[in-house]
């Protein structure tokens, strides 16, 4: 990042630029509006900087005011720019509470966001990992099922929501580096035979050997570390058609692990798309 960069405060609506300019002219703005050809609240409006400039209205500028267009529409660009650098800020502002309650070193730890110890920085990190622009559209997608564009569930009740959820966008983010073709059940039902002596015989590459049976079939299976306080073995859900397995290796066992992958691969087999299956023993009073 260029340093010495600077950075004011405030910024200038170009309403009061135009007003002085009209003043220095001793031209009224119900004059102005004659010239322009533009309704007189029009342009009441941009000098109460309560409207903006639209390019139309800069090439009409420039024939009265003899000031390029160009000058008006860079002028209006970079308002209206650090007015919304000034509102996202205050986005970040208001979630910095939120991000203090997601074990955020770990996450670090794990390569998923920037380390930084700067609550603001961790605010926004954690925003765009999410993929969300506000925190509350994080309460309503994982606490109130208002999101159902992919899959139905609420953390609401859950114990440790927070790291749950950050566990099951990173399964998110790796399904989407991953290309599937269209999920077949016959396929998949194939697949776990040859899975089975896998599992036997557990070689060390097990888990290329496991995605990629099931990738052929169209399902995808990610493996994401556990996060603390976020005990999961594994999650099922659907994804644009497109079946996921989200397997965690949580307490480090073969027999934990192949237990949770042949339990989710059931849930693709036997049940609906719009569900999510957490295998997750306090999740709230659901089984």
């Amino acid at each position: 990042m260029p340093k010495n960069q600077y950075h004011p405060e405030s910024f200038t609506h170009p309403g009061i630029t135009l007003r002085q300019k009209l003043e220095e002219m001793g031209i009224g703005p119900k004059e102005f509006a004659l010239r322009t050809g533009k309704p007189e609240k029009t342009i009441s409006a941009i000098l109460n900087c309560d409207s903006s400039i639209t390019p139309d209205m800069a090439v009409l500028f420039e024939n009265v005011l003899q000031i390029p267009a160009r000058f008006w529409n860079n002028y209006q660009q970079k308002y209206n720019e650090a007015i919304a650098k000034q509102k996202s800020r205050q986005v970040v502002l208001d979630a910095t509470d939120w991000a203090r309650i997601f074990p955020y070193a770990a996450m670090a730890k794990l390569n998923w966001v920037s380390k930084t110890r700067k609550i603001e920085e961790k605010a926004e990190n954690l925003l765009r990992f999410f993929g969300f622009s506000s925190h509350n559209v994080w309460e309503s997608f994982y606490y109130e099922e208002k999101l159902k564009v992919t899959f139905r569930i609420s953390l609401k009740h859950t114990k440790e929501a927070p790291a749950i959820s950050a566990w099951l966008r990173k399964g998110d983010l790796l399904s989407q580096n991953i290309d599937a073709p269209e999920y077949n059940s016959e396929a998949f039902k194939n697949a776990l035979v040859k899975i089975k002596n896998i599992m036997a015989y557990h070689p060390q590459d097990f888990f290329n050997q496991l995605s990629n049976l099931c990738l052929k079939a169209g399902v995808k299976v990610v493996y994401t570390p556990c996060l603390p306080k976020a005990p999961v073995n594994g999650c099922t859900r659907w994804i644009n058609d497109t079946p996921l397995i989200q397997l965690s290796g949580r307490y480090k066992r073969n027999d934990v692990f192949w237990f949770t992958f042949f339990h989710e691969a059931g849930h693709i087999l036997l049940h609906g798309k719009k569900d999510i299956f957490l295998e997750y023993k306090d999740y709230s009073d659901k089984d």
